[in-house]
């Protein structure tokens, strides 16, 4: 016999799970608890298992009521956005999103998911390079938002957060007498810029001893202990540390972060994925 998981019934039975009581769970769903424990019991023959142990004070998931908790929860998801892609309001089209390497790693990706999610019939693109690559291509219109960084200074644009440039190396890495051992991007990154111009002006010798174009080999090159790169702050990988005070080089300056459109009055997908990286900035930069 074909077995039916009734939704209201699966809701019903995680808001008792997450309340761990059935008067609780009907004052939240607006439910009587006579009604509560009905939709429970049905569910429990419906699977033919035990999904709580209750008796009089208290109420505990079974192993199977654990496990029931992972199906319901899907369940439940993939009714929500079967609802919104069929009768929920239809955002369609396509948005070309870049984004600087420095985010390669960390929530973006996370929040990006979520607008796929929300947005199922936007058809997004993504590209990561340096910010410097990534505004030349939104100048070109071969792309519509960029999330990047920009020199600290410049009037256009309002930016999402500043951060410090900081010198970055290994855990007790520490600078010799002779040359700066330099990691970088290559042109046109903006922190190779910073990083040069901060030796220059300071009369400091380097030499260049790594470039990458990804930020997963300036973390290894670093990592090795070949050298030092410059790092927003807020953004230094895992496994390395701002190098402490006294290391005896110079301050990089700042850095800014912006979202670019190409039109000042995005619409449509684009004004909508805009939206929902603004909202999350307090986590892309920790």
């Amino acid at each position: 016999m074909r077995v039916v998981l009734n939704p209201v019934w699966l809701r019903t039975f995680l808001t008792v799970a997450e309340t761990r009581s059935f008067t609780r769970a009907g004052q939240r769903l607006g439910l009587r608890q006579s009604t509560v424990s009905q939709h429970v019991r049905k569910l429990e023959e419906a699977t033919s298992q035990q999904l709580l142990s209750r008796d009089t004070h208290s109420v505990e998931l079974t192993p199977d009521g654990e496990a029931m908790i992972g199906f319901a929860s899907t369940i439940l998801e993939d009714i929500e956005r079967a609802l919104a892609y069929f009768t929920g309001p239809e955002l369609r089209g396509r948005v070309r999103f870049g984004a600087s390497e420095d985010f390669v790693v960390g929530p973006l990706p996370e929040i990006l998911r979520e607008f796929r999610r929300l947005h199922p019939l936007v058809d997004l693109e993504l590209t990561v390079d340096l910010s410097g690559v990534l505004h030349e291509k939104l100048r070109a219109g071969e792309l519509d938002l960029v999330l990047g960084k920009r020199r600290a200074g410049d009037e256009t644009g309002s930016p999402l957060w500043t951060d410090p440039l900081v010198w970055v190396g290994r855990e007790g890495f520490t600078v010799d007498d002779g040359p700066v051992p330099l990691i970088a991007y290559p042109p046109p990154s903006i922190t190779r810029a910073r990083a040069l111009e901060s030796l220059h002006d300071n009369g400091k010798p380097w030499r260049v001893v790594c470039t990458s174009g990804s930020l997963n080999g300036l973390r290894a090159a670093a990592l090795a202990g070949l050298g030092v790169v410059v790092f927003a702050r807020s953004l230094i990988p895992a496994g390395l540390a701002e190098l402490p005070p006294g290391h005896g080089l110079p301050d990089p300056g700042e850095v800014q972060f912006l979202l670019t459109t190409r039109s000042t009055t995005p619409r449509g997908p684009t004004a909508a994925l805009s939206d929902a990286i603004r909202a999350e900035a307090s986590r892309l930069h920790g």
